[in-house]
């Protein structure tokens, strides 16, 4: 099993819902960690399992003090809560001030992440909610841990140009730089791209061939559809068959095809996960 780290460059393409969309859906057992060092989302936008609200002293903000002393993987369960639907989260921090708790912390949760895979006694996947790495964001030291790195973009001709850079500055940091066979090396760099299903097809090969002759080290690994009545039925906020909003359909299909293609790599037992999207 795996980490799968998804974060964005700038503005505000929707890194949250994307993790939460493919946390929906993914194919084994899967912890949505929210691991924005600007604060999380999901306490405000999600209600628990039990129909109220989610403690937003559980999470990253209680794993601080475990993680001083070392951390087991399966002590992240300890700090652990399931949505309403079934989705176990790790609620992120409340403010960007609380991250400074972390300051040091990072290597070791992201190899508590990537080692959760083989626990002999809760084992899953880990997606991690990364937000917006521009600047010296900590949570960019997840990412040596990590199996994937998704970056996520709109299609606009400057998130796109901001895609690239940052792609190819991650492959030099966490590659040493674009080499012949850098989209093979660990981890791997994706792409995925929020657009409108109609030219989702055209955006995708158009970015990917530009990702290839800037030799980013990157590949467009596929697309999710803008989907703001989708996003609002994720999050709770209105009615409808979530299992058949073209975000969802989408991200089935993007979680179908990376465990197709790199399924075989992430060691560990497939495991059934929630059924909150209609699985």
């Amino acid at each position: 099993m795996a980490l799968i780290a998804i974060a964005a460059d700038k503005g505000s393409p929707g890194v949250t819902t994307a993790a939460v969309a493919l946390a929906a859906v993914w194919p084994r057992r899967v912890l949505l960690a929210e691991t924005d060092p600007a604060g999380g989302d999901l306490v405000y936008r999600s209600a628990a399992a039990h129909g109220g609200p989610l403690n937003p002293n559980t999470g990253m903000l209680s794993i601080a003090a475990t993680a001083r002393r070392g951390l087991v993987p399966d002590q992240l369960w300890d700090h652990v809560q399931p949505l309403n639907g079934g989705l176990d989260v790790l609620v992120g921090l409340g403010t960007a001030e609380q991250a400074t708790g972390l300051t040091g912390l990072w290597p070791t949760l992201g190899h508590a992440f990537a080692a959760l895979g083989d626990s002999p006694g809760q084992p899953a996947d880990v997606i991690a909610d990364c937000g917006r790495i521009s600047g010296d964001s900590p949570a960019v030291d997840l990412f040596p841990h990590a199996a994937l790195v998704l970056l996520l973009a709109r299609t606009e001709p400057e998130a796109i140009a901001r895609v690239r850079d940052r792609a190819a500055a991650l492959s030099v940091r966490l590659h040493g730089g674009p080499r012949g066979a850098a989209s093979l090396a660990t981890p791997l760099i994706g792409v995925v791209l929020v657009t409108d299903t109609g030219t989702a097809g055209t955006m995708s090969g158009q970015v990917n061939d530009m990702l290839v002759h800037a030799q980013t080290g990157a590949r467009v690994l596929g697309t999710l559809a803008h989907d703001p009545a989708g996003a609002e039925q994720l999050a709770g906020r209105r009615r409808g068959r979530l299992d058949k909003s073209l975000l969802i359909r989408s991200a089935r299909k993007v979680t179908a095809d990376l465990h197709q293609q790199y399924g075989a790599a992430w060691s560990g037992p497939a495991r059934q996960g929630h059924a909150g999207a209609g699985r």
